[in-house]
């Protein structure tokens, strides 16, 4: 476990399949996962027991919990994980109703953090829709620097989006 001032950072339990899979299947996110079609129970039962062996499947998910109540309020993301290279993707989602209290910007701290000191990761990066304001600031107050833009890259509903580029070197 992974401890901030006022969220931990926890491995997936089975009991997180539910609210995952609420989180997969839910429309409104779709357009950020580039998701097309709902995921079944059986596969994210299958991916949550799976989950932790982040040199077979080269991504690990950690839970957003608050440290008062313990729940769950969102997922942290280090995907294509390379260890080579030493870099992965980065990847946040907290829910709506607790959006605005910090808790990206410290989940974002302790994945550097276990980036650096467990997984000897040097360089993280993402990928921002240009129109995404809320995550543009949040990976900008967390370090990350634009280093490139895709324009036209996205179709949502016929309107094309850019897709921004952001980095931060963990290990200069």
């Amino acid at each position: 476990m992974l401890k901030g001032d006022k969220i931990y950072l926890r491995a997936l339990e089975p009991s997180d399949a539910d609210q995952i899979l609420a989180w997969e299947n839910n429309p409104e996110k779709w357009r950020l996962s580039n998701t097309i079609a709902p995921y079944s129970k059986h596969l994210i039962d299958a991916y949550v027991n799976s989950a932790q062996d982040v040199y077979q499947i080269r991504q690990v998910r950690l839970m957003i919990c608050d440290n008062e109540s313990a729940l769950a309020c969102g997922a942290v993301d280090l995907f294509e994980y390379e260890p080579m290279h030493q870099r992965a993707g980065v990847g946040i989602l907290v829910n709506k109703e607790l959006r605005g209290k910090g808790y990206a910007q410290e989940a974002l701290r302790l994945v550097d953090d276990y980036a650096v000191n467990h997984l000897g990761i040097r360089n993280l990066y993402c990928s921002i829709q240009g129109d995404n304001e809320a995550s543009i600031a949040l990976f900008e107050k967390a370090g990350y620097k634009s280093v490139g833009r895709r324009s036209n890259w996205f179709n949502i509903g016929g309107d094309w989006i850019d897709e921004l580029l952001y980095q931060k070197l963990l290990i200069k």
